[in-house]
Order: C-alpha cells, then structure tokens, then sequence
C-alpha cells in the first residue's frame, strides 16, 4: 500500500529552493464538497507555511471538467506577468453502482498527464479516486495523510525543479 511515510516527500526542505514568489492556481471540483474544502484547506496551508500563495481558486463543476478548467485558464494568462507557476488539481470521485467511476477518473488522470505534456508548467493531482466515504476521510488527515497538503508540497518542489533547469551552472 502506498503511504506518504514511505517517501521522502514530506521532508519539504528536499528540493524546494524558493518558494516565496510561487504562485498556484487552485482547480477544485464543486462533487463532495466537504472532502474537496478540506483538501483545498491542507493545499492552502501548507503552501502558506512555505511562503507561497494561492493566485486564484477556479470552481468546476465535476473531476472530469478539471482539465479543461486548468487549460482554460492558462491560455487566457499564459503572456500575463501574474500567470501561474503550477496549478493543483482538487477533486473527489467516489464508487458508485455504476461504470461512471471508471469514466470519470480515467478521464481525469488522462487529462492531467496531457497538460503535463503540453503546458510548461506542473499540474498536481490531487484528485482521491475512492471507493468510499471512510477512504475519503483517512486522506484528508486520518491514517493516509493528507492528500491536500501533499498536493501542495509536490507543486512547490516542482517549481523548484523548473527553476533549477533555468539556472546557470558552475562547472
């Protein structure tokens, strides 16, 4: 089983260089509001306690329209000086009786992994693909960690990663 503990990823000082200046777009889905607001809460403190900052908050309707969300708005702030650094992808799909879960998620982590290919910034999933409610609670600060703030960790290490390409080297 996957655990955050199983990783280096909470030792935040590992690979974020500066985040003062780091500005995140939030994209966050209006499905199970109370599990996504708590998600966006840990997202937001932790971003806060790193020094960084949420630009904007971008309400969609459903997981699957994340994508289109975050594309959207990059193509109307890509030549913007405020444009964004990463944007985090907030969601909850839940199992239901139906295929729609299948749909769904698989339509949302293939959106994601396309605009990490097309856009020259991260995007961050932070969408829990559960099979239920109690699987829910413990990734939002129960036994699983918290998604939301690993989501936001995982943004700011990757815009660290990005400006690290963009530095000169000493040889």
């Amino acid at each position: 089983m996957a655990e955050v503990k199983n990783s280096g990823l909470l030792k935040t000082d590992t690979g974020i260089l500066q985040s003062q200046d780091a500005c995140v777009v939030i994209v966050r889905t209006e499905w199970n509001a109370a599990v996504v607001d708590e998600l966006e809460k840990g997202c937001r403190s932790a971003l806060e306690k790193a020094g960084a900052h949420v630009q904007e908050v971008i309400t969609v309707p459903g997981a699957f329209e994340i994508p289109f969300g975050i594309k959207a708005y990059w193509e109307v702030h890509k030549y913007k000086d405020d444009r964004p650094l990463a944007f985090i992808a907030l969601g909850c799909v839940l199992r239901g009786d139906t295929p729609h879960f299948e749909y769904v998620c698989r339509a949302v982590t293939d959106g994601v992994v396309q605009l990490n290919m097309v856009l020259p910034v991260p995007t961050i999933f932070g969408v829990l693909t559960v099979d239920n409610q109690q699987q829910a609670d413990e990734r939002i600060g129960g036994r699983h960690g918290h998604k939301g703030e690993e989501a936001a960790i995982t943004a700011l290490k990757m815009i660290s990663l990005l400006k690290s390409f963009k530095q000169p080297t000493t040889l």
